[in-house]
């Protein structure tokens, strides 16, 4: 069982998945070291998960074929599917389309 800290009690040494990608660093298949607790009133605590920094492995770089794949993705989450255009930003999901698509009245 991993070891548990509380919140802001954690050793040095010891990094969350975000941490880590802000060293440019990522888990790199370890296992997870030790839980971190942050408690809440009459809720379950948050719970992040802590790796080793000296086991962590640097990122990978991008290459061109991930990054197209990435521009691809994001160009279709842009895309609305009724009007068929770059609207610029992501279309809500809970919408399925752009706004005005959306606020257009439906016959």
């Amino acid at each position: 069982m991993a070891d548990v800290y509380r919140w802001r009690l954690a050793p040095d040494g010891l990094a969350t998945r975000r941490q880590l990608r802000a060293l440019g660093l990522r888990p790199g298949g370890q296992d997870v070291v030790a839980e971190l607790h942050r408690p809440r009133r009459r809720r379950a605590p948050l719970v992040a998960y802590l790796y080793r920094v000296d086991r962590a492995k640097s990122v990978r770089p991008m290459t061109p074929a991930r990054a197209a794949a990435l521009a691809a993705a994001m160009r279709a989450r842009r895309t609305c599917p009724n009007c068929r255009t770059d609207v610029g930003y992501c279309i809500p999901r809970s919408l399925g389309m752009c706004v005005p698509c959306h606020d257009l009245p439906q016959l």
